[in-house]
């Protein structure tokens, strides 16, 4: 009995215990989301000559997305430069008297090879205003490198690093960790480049997937070394010797010697230069630098009515396409918002902005059919901005848009389809001594986990991708005006560098999405009386970041447990076993 006693009071302390340490998580996650909120509400004043400062560092999103409350409470949260706000700082400071010039402090990005391309391109156009740029870094990353060398003149610490290596792709092969795992994985596919099946049937790279990869590798390498060379005035064949020279390396001397920057200059001696460029005193003024998102929320702060003024819709489509779950591009929520925007009589034009490599071919299809609705319900316009990615499911999707921009650099294309079927028998049997036995009434039975595959479910399997395959290219075939067979012999899965799907006609401009929304607004002949809403909406209130912690408390665990760099294979696991029956998807592809 005193046992029992003892036992209780000891799980009733526990439970108190628990009930505290909830509540202090609670006031701390409510104590961040004030501060954080407070700072947000807080629209700074733009003085006059003043300098619109680009801190390179942090990752580059399409848009700013809620903070993770975990990731603040624990100091781990990235910082975000929202694509779109920094374009549009870039764009108004170029108009500004109260900007002097824009001064990129380099300090290692994080960003799509597209996404880097829309600041070089937004950097260029400012560059045309007359008005100055200049970079400095004490350490550059070779995105940062890229972008600054739009720069009139290009700083670097007198024992800085300057890294350019050129572009590789790196894929990982799991065919020996699931064959001892005991894990077969079928696959039923059509399209010779289809490759995003490899890693889990081959230990190396096909043939054809080697040769599509270093097709588009030059191609987009090609494109950014002549970025580099025209901004650093000098030949693509300079920039090649730079990329094969180790730069990271080398000593200043290197690059003041071989045009990789102007001159060294520490850290208080690039503010001295600011505030002399921008008409202070550059011994005893201080430059006014403004960070582009506090610029940013300052200009929204005097934004004029938006009465009588066309409405552009830019809709977001980021991530991987599913039929549901909480990230990504869920069908279940994408289509209603279509729907929706389609009977909103407020919206004159519609810019669906892709950054995907695809996913589910049943839910591509059912957003493919969602935005055909729109353009049939409204008559309206409706344009496809595609970012780094829109390939496979993610060019499914835009295919139908009356015109598609992308950039030079983008992947696309990867039109086929594909399926994988686990198959655990040897897991279940000889790794953990579990065996199955099932009674059907028909052999129709879908394939399960627990079998290998019979001829006759892999000859039907086969046939619901061919016929998934079909539709994708008639989809493609019809949204592109070409023929079928068009189509077809630039398919079979092959992925495209965006300059490339420009020639064989699966795209229509170069450009990002402010190119797409200005051809919007020509079309629309609206003489710049429109205005931009963003969609779907983004929460941001404390008390909806609330209601997803629990999600966000399991992630964060597993990934303190798990460590970094083995997320990928939990993600790999929840991939396979949560896996839809067809894959619109290209190949897992980081290029750096």
């Amino acid at each position: 009995m005193k046992r029992f006693f003892f036992s209780f009071l000891g799980a009733l302390a526990g439970v108190w215990v628990s009930i505290l340490l909830f509540g202090l998580l609670i006031v701390i996650t409510i104590g961040v989301i004030a501060a954080s909120s407070a700072s947000e509400v807080d629209v700074p004043k733009v003085k006059k000559q003043s300098v619109l400062t680009i801190t390179l560092s942090g990752e580059v999103v399409d848009r700013e997305s809620p903070k993770n409350i975990i990731d603040e409470i624990y100091g781990n949260d990235v910082r975000q430069l929202p694509l779109n706000t920094l374009v549009s700082a870039i764009k108004s400071a170029a108009q500004d008297s109260k900007i002097e010039g824009i001064y990129l402090d380099c300090k290692g990005l994080s960003a799509g090879l597209a996404q880097i391309e829309a600041v070089v391109n937004a950097l260029n156009e400012f560059s045309k205003s007359g008005k100055w740029i200049m970079a400095y870094g004490d350490s550059y990353s070779q995105a940062d490198y890229i972008i600054a060398s739009t720069a009139d003149s290009l700083f670097v610490n007198p024992i800085g690093v300057i890294d350019i290596h050129g572009l590789a792709s790196t894929t990982l092969y799991f065919k020996n960790l699931l064959e001892k795992a005991g894990v077969e994985v079928q696959v039923v596919k059509v399209g010779t480049f289809k490759s995003a099946v490899e890693p889990f049937i081959l230990n190396d790279m096909s043939d054809a997937n080697r040769l599509q990869t270093s097709e588009f590798l030059d191609n987009i390498w090609d494109h950014l070394k002549n970025t580099i060379a025209q901004g650093r005035k000098v030949t693509v064949e300079k920039v090649s010797d730079w990329a094969d020279s180790f730069s990271y390396t080398k000593d200043v001397e290197f690059y003041l010697k071989n045009n990789l920057a102007d001159a060294t200059l520490y850290r208080h001696q690039m503010d001295s230069l600011l505030a002399r460029l921008s008409g202070l005193h550059e011994d005893k003024d201080k430059p006014n630098l403004i960070e582009f998102d506090k610029y940013a929320l300052a200009r929204d702060d005097n934004k004029k009515s938006v009465k009588n003024k066309k409405q552009i819709a830019v809709l977001y489509a980021v991530g991987d396409i599913t039929e549901n779950g909480e990230g990504g591009i869920a069908s279940e929520r994408l289509v209603p918002q279509i729907l929706e925007l389609a009977e909103d009589d407020d919206v004159d034009a519609l810019v669906l902005r892709v950054n995907s490599g695809g996913g589910s071919a049943f839910a591509s299809e059912q957003i493919w059919e969602a935005l055909q609705q729109f353009k049939t319900i409204t008559g309206k316009p409706f344009y496809v901005s595609m970012g780094d990615y829109a390939a496979s499911g993610g060019y499914y999707i835009s295919c139908g848009a009356d015109k598609i921009f992308a950039e030079p650099v983008t992947l696309t294309g990867s039109i086929g389809i594909f399926g994988l079927i686990p198959n655990a028998e040897k897991l279940l049997s000889d790794k953990i001594g579990i065996n199955t036995a099932t009674v059907a009434t028909n052999k129709g039975q879908f394939p399960t986990f627990y079998k290998a595959m019979t001829p006759d479910q892999k000859a039907a399997m086969q046939s619901m991708v061919e016929n998934g395959y079909e539709l994708f290219a008639k989809r493609c075939a019809e949204g592109r005006s070409l023929p079928i067979d068009s189509i077809k012999a630039i398919a079979e899965g092959r992925v495209w560098s965006g300059h490339k799907a420009l020639e064989i006609g699966l795209v229509d401009y170069m450009g990002g999405l402010d190119a797409a929304i200005a051809f919007a607004a020509s079309e629309l002949n609206c003489d710049g009386d429109y205005y931009i809403k963003e969609y779907p909406k983004v929460n941001f209130k404390w008390w909806e970041e609330m209601l997803d912690m629990s999600k966000t408390i399991k992630m964060s665990v597993i990934k303190e447990f798990v460590g970094e760099e083995n997320m990928k294979f939990y993600d790999l696991t929840n991939y396979l076993k949560n896996i839809d029956p067809l894959q619109a998807r290209m190949d897992f592809i980081e290029i750096n």
